[in-house]
């Protein structure tokens, strides 16, 4: 039987025990932004379970009955190793609700919060797949005008075809994780770096022992 405890942390990147982050920087922690790395990744799953209540909570307004997914398309966040910033019409009881809902469904089960179609991390991924099967299809093909002019139509499609499933696996794999180690210490509307106007949702990193 393997410990899970800090002198030999167990680590299953497919499924994470809550004590695994807590266990990786008591191990690795020296590493320079490791563990702004590790909260980032907890923050930005909030940040996405957020925005999936406060559109259930909308949906919900508008037809009390449907309880299908939604996406309130007005809705966009920015995350940080202290807290999200969320952007659109918020109501901020309404938004200090949500957060604490998110936080408790996240760790109890529901991980699939975690993950966003609209997350910049579908579109990164996409777009590097997209320059890497522009270049490999370049490289490969004969260097006519049609032959070439094919591969890039080809190989942009392939991309965006596929790019949505890579970026979901990117999210729930890498730019992602469930938020085991974050409580919420404070939710005040604030505007951001740029100046935009919206909330911020301060979180706090607590070791799990």
């Amino acid at each position: 039987m393997t410990s899970s405890s800090p002198s030999n942390p167990s680590f299953d990147w497919f499924n994470p025990s809550p004590q695994q982050d807590s266990d990786l920087l008591a191990q690795i922690g020296f590493i320079p932004g490791f563990k702004e790395f590790l909260t980032l990744r907890q923050v930005h799953a909030l940040e996405h379970a957020t925005v999936w209540v406060l559109s259930e909570m909308a949906a919900r307004r508008q037809s009390p009955f449907d309880h299908s997914p939604a996406d309130n398309e007005a809705l966009g966040g920015l995350s940080t190793d202290r807290g999200f910033y969320l952007y659109g019409q918020i109501n901020t009881n309404e938004l200090q609700i949500a957060a604490k809902q998110a936080l408790h469904r996240l760790k109890n089960g529901e991980g699939q919060l975690a993950l966003h179609p609209r997350c910049g991390t579908n579109l990164s991924v996409t777009l590097a797949l997209t320059a890497g099967l522009v270049l490999g299809t370049h490289l490969l093909l004969p260097r006519g005008p049609i032959s070439q002019l094919l591969g890039l139509g080809l190989a942009t499609a392939t991309a965006f075809q596929i790019g949505p499933d890579v970026g979901m696996s990117a999210q729930k794999y890498l730019t992602t994780a469930i938020p085991f180690n974050l409580t919420i210490v404070n939710i005040a509307p604030k505007a951001d770096l740029w100046g935009r106007s919206g909330h911020f949702v301060q979180t706090e990193w607590q070791d799990l022992q």
